[in-house]
């Protein structure tokens, strides 16, 4: 019988520094390499994909981020795993578009005909959205790139409201154009394309996907889809526990197992005697990495990589967190985070610690303070998702 062999905290936060590019010895060198290092970046917040950059690649500019995303067009922001937007390298969306993607696509199609239905729009929601859909494509094509605000300018009949969560504190009344091209965006109709706003704000304009791709890349099939995102997942992030992928995912156990057998995965167990999967090519043991440290912003894919975080979080999960599971920013040692960071009013990057630290570490983290603060140059990055820590360090 094969000896399923124990993968260590240690090694766990080794293959974090190296995998992930965090410490400064194996940063990379461009913004795709940064984004691939960690599979994907969270983009709900804007600023969030440049800083998440900015911490992982040794030399990063701010149009070095906007040529990406909108010259090159190497990274796409797609909406996929949780209904959560993040930015892609090109090559993993068809994977989504098949899988994630499609599976809040679904979701999403089925609510907004209730909704259209709900509101008195029409009776047929399914075939209002349908053709709405269709309008707003042809638009598209006609026109080229639009705002939300210009699709409705552009098409009075869409330039309706609907009413979400009727009679709770979240409800109220929202115009459905929005909602409509997130939906055309989850099924690979369009794309988020030029931000027509500064680098921490989102004002994108949308895209047909073909012509801002300059092809049609079909959707994967749907198996072989969930097994490309687990595939990149555990090469980034393994080992992981299936509690992990499932949640990453946003997917079900289900189509879990079957995209880890379908990978080859090899089961390991965790320090504290878990169950846990890496690739098949990927056994050996990782090398130590020198001490290390970094500054993460809020919501980096790194913080937020696994459900189950003990490993790197020890005590301060609800310091660190908000009440929804949102992460605010974090300051790293030795890859455990031991504090978070914030800015003061001259724009300086402030670390506040969570725990003792050795003067090492002290040292390292300032240095990465004075890193960021340059790179900022005196911009104030702002966040809806500050955790209990950084109010704190604010206060």
């Amino acid at each position: 019988m094969r000896r399923v062999r124990t993968v260590t905290d240690h090694e766990r936060r080794a293959r974090l520094a190296r995998r992930h590019a965090l410490a400064p010895t194996e940063r990379v060198g461009d913004a795709v390499a940064a984004t691939r290092a960690v599979t994907v970046l969270h983009a709900t917040e804007p600023a969030t994909v440049a800083l998440s950059l900015q911490a992982r690649v040794a030399d990063l500019a701010r149009d070095d981020v906007r040529a990406a995303l909108e010259v090159d067009r190497t990274l796409v922001k797609q909406l996929a795993m949780r209904r959560t937007l993040f930015v892609f390298p090109r090559d993993l969306l068809p994977a989504s578009w098949g899988s994630a993607s499609a599976r809040v696509a679904t979701q999403q199609r089925g609510r907004l005909a209730r909704e259209v239905v709900a509101g008195g729009l029409a009776a047929d929601g399914e075939q209002w959205v349908a053709q709405a859909g269709d309008a707003v494509v042809a638009l598209l094509a006609e026109r080229g790139e639009l705002q939300a605000a210009e699709v409705r300018a552009a098409v009075p009949a869409l330039d309706v409201g609907i009413e979400v969560a009727p009679g709770t504190a979240y409800g109220g009344t929202q115009p459905v154009v929005p909602r409509l091209l997130t939906l055309l965006g989850l099924e690979a109709r369009v794309v988020r394309g030029t931000n027509a706003g500064h680098w921490r704000v989102s004002r994108h304009r949308w895209a047909l996907a073909e012509d801002w791709l300059g092809e049609q890349p079909a959707p994967w099939d749907e198996r072989a889809g969930w097994a490309e995102l687990v595939r990149r997942w555990l090469r980034s992030h393994g080992p992981g526990t299936a509690a992990d992928l499932q949640w990453w995912l946003g997917s079900t156990k289900t189509a879990v197992t079957r995209a880890l057998g379908d990978v080859d995965a090899v089961e390991v167990r965790l320090e504290d005697g878990r169950a846990a999967w890496l690739l098949p090519d990927d056994l050996a043991v990782e090398p130590d990495v020198a001490p290390w440290a970094a500054l993460l912003p809020v919501l980096d894919p790194t913080t937020m990589g696994w459900k189950e975080r003990d490993a790197y979080l020890g005590p301060h999960a609800a310091a660190v967190f908000d009440r929804n599971g949102n992460a605010g920013t974090t300051a790293w040692w030795n890859g455990r985070v031991v504090g978070v960071w914030v800015q003061d009013d001259a724009g300086r990057v402030v670390v506040s610690l969570l725990e003792d630290v050795p003067p090492t570490g002290r040292a390292a983290l300032a240095v990465e303070a004075e890193r960021l603060t340059a790179w900022l140059d005196g911009e104030r990055v702002g966040t809806v998702y500050p955790s209990p820590a950084m109010r704190a360090a604010l206060a």
